[in-house]
């Protein structure tokens, strides 16, 4: 007959605990991330929001080109995080929700103005 010896003596190497630290540093990280680019979309709003009055053409697009690729960037790692509706956060914002459907892609604007620059 063999004895086994109390489980609260015995080491502790359960595989659920490592996961649950995993996921739960993972998750850390993603949340980090997401207040990194909400500061950046921030800061690209504030950023379009200066631009009153009279100002070069150039320099509203590229400065919206810039809201653009920080929006974009920060609405997938919403979606990382499982937040896949963007809806409220537009409500929420500042953002002109014009600008971000009816202009060209991010892509076309900066063929425009590197064309324009040449």
């Amino acid at each position: 007959m063999t004895v086994r010896p109390p489980k609260a003596l015995g080491p502790n190497f359960s595989t659920a605990g490592a996961f649950n630290v995993l996921e739960y540093e993972l998750m850390s990280e993603r949340a980090d991330a997401l207040g990194r680019h909400g500061l950046k979309v921030e800061k690209a709003l504030a950023a379009l929001a200066a631009l009153k009055g009279d100002v070069a053409r150039d320099l509203r697009e590229r400065v919206l080109d810039e809201a653009a690729d920080a929006v974009w960037a920060f609405l997938i790692q919403r979606e990382i995080c499982g937040l896949l509706t963007a809806a409220m956060w537009f409500a929420a914002t500042a953002y002109p929700r014009r600008s971000w459907r009816g202009s060209a892609s991010c892509a076309e604007r900066r063929q425009r103005l590197s064309a324009a620059s040449l």
